[in-house]
C-alpha cells in the first residue's frame, strides 16, 4: 500500500489542498455578514477530513474493480434519482436533495450520479478497444444510458447539472473515438434542438409560463434563460442578482479591494455568493490578479490529469480522467461565466471552492479516481 502511495501526484495534492485554503477565506468572508448562514470551522473541519478521507480511499481502490460494478452502481444511481424527486426535499426551487439530521448535511445524489455515469460510459466504451464507435452497438446505447438521468435530473428541474451529464456523454464521444460523421450529425441535431427551443420560448413565453404555474411547476429557470437571452426585456428583479455580480466583479478591478473588504458581497446584494457565487467575492476582492491564479491553478489541475491518462495503458482509465476534466471544465467555464453574463445562471458550483459538502466530497471521490488511474496502471509517466 505505501509503495503504491509513493506514485500519488504530488502536485495535484498541493493544488486541492490550496484550493481548501482558498476555499476556507472565501466561505469566511462570503458569510461574514450573511443573513442566511454563519460560517461554522468545526462543520467545515469535519466535511474537508471526509472529503480527504474519500479521496484517499478511492485512490487505493483499484478503477477497473469499480468499472465492472458500474452497471449495477448506475441502477443504485437511478433509483436514487427517482427517489429524491418522489421524497426529496425542496431547496432553490428544486426538488433534488435528501436532507440527512445525523451529519446536518443535504446529500444532492445527482453530485454522486456524475462520477458513476463516467464510470459506466468508460466500461461501456473501452470494450471497443479503441475501434471507432458503430451507430446502433455503442453511440445509441450510450446515448439512451445517459438520456434516463438527463430526464430525471432536468424535471426535478436541475438544468445545470442536467447539461453536465451531457457534456460528459460528448466528451466520452470524442475520446471514445466516434466517427466524424456521427459527431456531425449530433452537432446538427444538437444545434436544431437548441434553435427550436430559443424559437419556442421566446414567441410562447407567456403560455409555457402560464401553464407551470397552473400545474405549480417552478418556474424561475425561465425567469434565468429570458434574463440571459432578453436582458431588454428583463424585470430588475430578475437580472438584479447578475447585475450587481458583474458590478462587484469590474469593482475589483486588477488587484481587488482587498481581503474581507468586498462592500457588494457583505452588504448581502448577491445572495448565497458562499454557494455558486463565490467567484464574485474572488473577483471583487482580489481582482483581476486573484481570478488568474485561480484560473492558473485550475489550468495546472486538468494539465495533470491529461498528463496522466496520456500515459494510461488501459483505456477504461483514460476514458475515465477524460470524462473527469469534461464535467469539471464545463463547470469551472459555466460558472465563472454566468457572473460575467456570457452564460446563463444555473446552480453549478465552482468545483472544490464553491460551499457545499456534497460538491466537494465528490469532487475529491473524482480526484481519488484520477490518483486510483495513476497507481494502479503498469506503467505511467516514469520519466517525468
Amino acid at each position: 500500500m505505501l509503495h503504491k502511495l509513493k506514485k500519488i501526484d504530488v502536485p495535484i495534492v498541493v493544488i486541492l489542498l490550496a484550493f481548501m485554503v482558498i476555499s476556507t477565506m472565501l466561505v469566511y468572508s462570503a458569510t461574514l455578514n450573511s443573513k442566511t448562514i454563519t460560517f461554522e470551522p468545526k462543520k467545515i473541519i469535519v466535511i474537508y477530513i471526509v472529503s480527504i478521507i474519500a479521496f484517499l480511499v478511492t485512490t487505493l481502490i483499484d478503477y477497473r474493480i469499480l468499472t465492472k460494478v458500474s452497471f449495477y452502481l448506475y441502477g443504485f444511481g437511478v433509483l436514487l434519482l427517482i427517489a429524491v424527486l418522489l421524497f426529496g426535499e425542496k431547496i432553490g426551487g428544486a426538488r433534488g436533495w435528501f436532507s440527512l439530521p445525523l451529519v446536518k448535511l443535504d446529500f444532492q445524489p445527482v453530485e454522486l450520479f456524475k462520477i458513476i455515469l463516467i464510470l459506466t460510459l468508460a466500461m461501456f466504451i473501452a470494450r471497443r478497444k479503441g475501434e471507432p464507435l458503430e451507430l446502433l452497438q455503442d453511440v445509441v446505447p450510450v446515448g439512451l444510458i445517459t438520456f434516463i438521468p438527463v430526464v430525471l435530473v432536468a424535471v426535478q428541474p436541475d438544468l445545470g447539472n442536467a447539461m453536465i451529464l451531457v457534456v460528459i456523454l460528448c466528451g466520452m464521444y470524442w475520446i471514445g473515438n466516434m466517427r466524424l460523421s456521427y459527431l456531425l450529425i449530433g452537432a446538427l441535431v444538437i444545434a436544431g434542438a437548441a434553435y427550436l427551443f430559443l424559437y419556442l420560448f421566446q414567441h410562447y413565453h407567456t403560455d409555457i409560463q402560464q401553464f407551470f404555474q397552473a400545474k405549480k411547476w417552478p418556474t424561475h429557470w425561465m425567469d434565468r434563460i429570458n434574463t440571459f437571452i432578453s436582458p431588454e426585456t428583463a424585470s430588475k428583479d430578475d437580472k438584479w442578482q447578475v447585475d450587481n455580480a458583474i458590478r462587484a466583479i469590474g469593482s475589483g478591478s486588477l488587484i481587488g479591494e482587498g481581503y474581507l473588504n468586498g462592500s457588494s458581497v457583505h452588504s448581502n446584494r448577491i445572495p448565497v455568493v458562499y454557494t455558486d457565487a463565490i467567484f464574485v467575492v474572488v473577483g471583487e476582492e482580489f481582482g483581476f490578479v486573484g481570478a488568474s491564479v485561480l484560473l492558473l491553478l485550475y489550468f495546472v489541475l486538468i494539465y495533470r490529469m491529461i498528463l496522466i491518462s496520456i500515459y494510461c495503458n488501459h483505456l477504461a482509465g483514460t476514458y475515465i480522467i477524460i470524462g473527469i476534466v469534461s464535467m469539471m471544465v464545463f463547470q469551472i467555464f459555466e460558472n465563472i461565466s454566468m457572473w460575467i453574463g456570457i452564460m446563463p445562471v444555473t446552480g453549478i458550483t465552482l468545483p472544490f471552492i464553491s460551499y457545499g459538502g456534497t460538491s466537494l466530497l465528490i469532487n475529491m471521490i473524482a480526484m481519488g479516481l484520477v490518483m486510483s488511474v495513476r497507481l494502479h496502471d503498469d506503467k505511467l509517466l516514469e520519466d517525468e
